[in-house]
């Protein structure tokens, strides 16, 4: 439903460029092969730029035995290839996985989840990341990315020709559509169009966490180590500086700042969140 809402959201400012600037059809055509190809580019080396982003390097299969039994093992239950294993110094508590299919996954966690979590609820946060590979989500995601830049072109480049255009002096013939309800109404669409891709990207984001806690459990097993794991987190205030806008769909929690928000704009910075709160999801696993 919310990717056929993605669909939508792109269709009317498609509509509401046709009504203001023209060529509707042609920019929403350009604008969508644009953004398909650069998410194509970037879902292809996907493992590869997050990876780096994150200063993530390889984990000794020595140093970190531990890490790497747990995730042969979950493989091993899960029946999926063991994903290359990396490791981030930061002292945060925090772990995301990449890679386009289970063939060419990576996990990488950070040292300070190495160091806070006892092997049960290191254990579920390493099922928690195999779900993600599992289920598919880098895909899903990179379709949400693709709707959002779709949108965000549209009416980035609509808006400047309108701004450029209105510059110019009334020639004879040109078109007048002050008091033209649908213009009011294509404007305010174009401006509204991307907080509500970036809002709709944010839910389906918080739809693949919760589907990765709950493939997580059924992984392992042992609702109680997640569990543990997530209270760990929410106690936590660390702030994860190896995380981005770009990477912060891909951490099991929220990363960046804000998620704690409840001033009065508290639910408006809610809808943007990558992930459903901690306490919530504690809540739903205590359920299973």
């Amino acid at each position: 439903m919310l990717v056929v809402g993605f669909v939508l959201v792109l269709v009317l400012v498609g509509m509401a460029v046709g009504v203001l600037v023209g060529n509707g059809t042609l920019g929403t055509i350009a604008a969508l092969v644009f953004s398909g190809v650069m998410a194509f580019v970037s879902y292809w080396k996907s493992d590869a730029i997050a990876l780096r982003v994150s200063r993530a390097v390889p984990a000794d299969p020595v140093a970190y035995k531990r890490l790497h039994n747990l995730v042969e093992g979950l493989c091993i239950a899960g029946g999926l290839p063991k994903p290359r294993v990396y490791v981030i110094n930061d002292p945060a508590p925090n772990a995301f996985a990449t890679g386009r299919t289970p063939k060419n996954a990576a996990v990488a966690v950070t040292t300070g989840l190495l160091e806070k979590m006892n092997r049960v609820e290191l254990e579920g946060v390493v099922a928690h990341e195999l779900s993600h590979i599992k289920n598919y989500d880098i895909l899903v995601m990179t379709l949400a990315v693709t709707l959002v830049g779709s949108v965000a072109i549209l009416t980035d480049v609509a808006l400047r020709m309108m701004w450029w255009n209105g510059g110019r002096v009334a020639r004879a013939g040109d078109r007048d559509d002050r008091g033209n309800p649908f213009a009011i109404i294509g404007m305010v669409l174009l401006i509204v169009a991307p907080l509500l891709a970036r809002a709709m990207q944010a839910a389906v984001s918080r739809r693949r966490e919760t589907l990765a806690d709950v493939s997580a459990v059924q992984l392992t097993r042992y609702p109680p180590g997640l569990i543990s794991a997530l209270e760990k987190l929410q106690a936590d205030s660390t702030v994860t500086h190896s995380a981005s806008m770009a990477t912060a769909h891909m951490w099991i929690e929220q990363p960046l700042s804000g998620v704690n928000d409840t001033g009065r704009l508290g639910f408006f910075h809610k809808l943007f969140n990558t992930h459903p709160p901690l306490a919530e999801r504690i809540a739903l696993l205590r359920e299973i």
